[in-house]
């Protein structure tokens, strides 16, 4: 399927689910999470919920990230189609930008190699590892920038599509992706 169909549907389908609804089905994402052999690491790239876009509820990976004491590199997007990535500490200050995403206002810049784990916001992916963002190629641009060892783990309501039609040369796959119901390795 296309990547355009697929935005517009999931983006729909994400506006049918109640808050209370989300929010089991993030608990049950993170629980998903914690079975992952991925807690050794030093630096975690989470993205902040978009409230208004029913994204996954990323704040229970903020807790246990902080009670594992590990680094936690939270993103800005500086650019067109760029992310800068800050170290959250005590004296971080959040603002929600004009999109919606509660993002650092300044702080400890982190380059992207440092980063050993990223979980990655998404709104469909596919049976390979795709996935299918908002169109505007921040992530896909951050991946890069990355090691190639960088662990890439999407978290998603919805389980996998059988293929994404219309993949480009610069779309980076994932190495997990996580829903209520299943972990997915790629």
């Amino acid at each position: 399927m296309l990547k355009k169909a697929l935005r517009s549907e999931y983006m729909a389908r994400r506006q049918g689910i109640s808050p209370e609804a989300l929010s089991n089905y993030s608990i049950r994402i993170v629980n998903n999470l914690l079975e992952l052999p991925i807690w050794s690491f030093d630096y975690y790239h989470l993205f902040l919920t978009i409230v208004e876009k029913r994204e996954v509820d990323t704040h229970v990976i903020l807790s246990i990230l902080q009670g594992k004491d590990k680094n936690i590199v939270l993103p800005k997007m500086s650019g067109k189609n760029t992310l800068t990535n800050y170290l959250l500490t005590d004296s971080t200050v959040l603002k929600t930008n004009r999109w919606g995403v509660p993002e650092p206002v300044e702080g400890l810049e982190v380059p992207p190699h440092k980063i050993d784990v990223v979980f990655i916001p998404l709104l469909a992916f596919d049976a390979s590892g795709n996935r299918i963002g908002y169109g505007k190629g921040y992530y896909d641009s951050f991946l890069k920038e990355c090691r190639p060892d960088v662990l890439k783990i999407g978290l998603s309501i919805f389980e996998a599509e059988t293929a994404i039609s219309d993949l480009r040369e610069e779309d980076i796959a994932m190495n997990y992706c996580v829903t209520p119901d299943k972990t997915y390795s790629f």
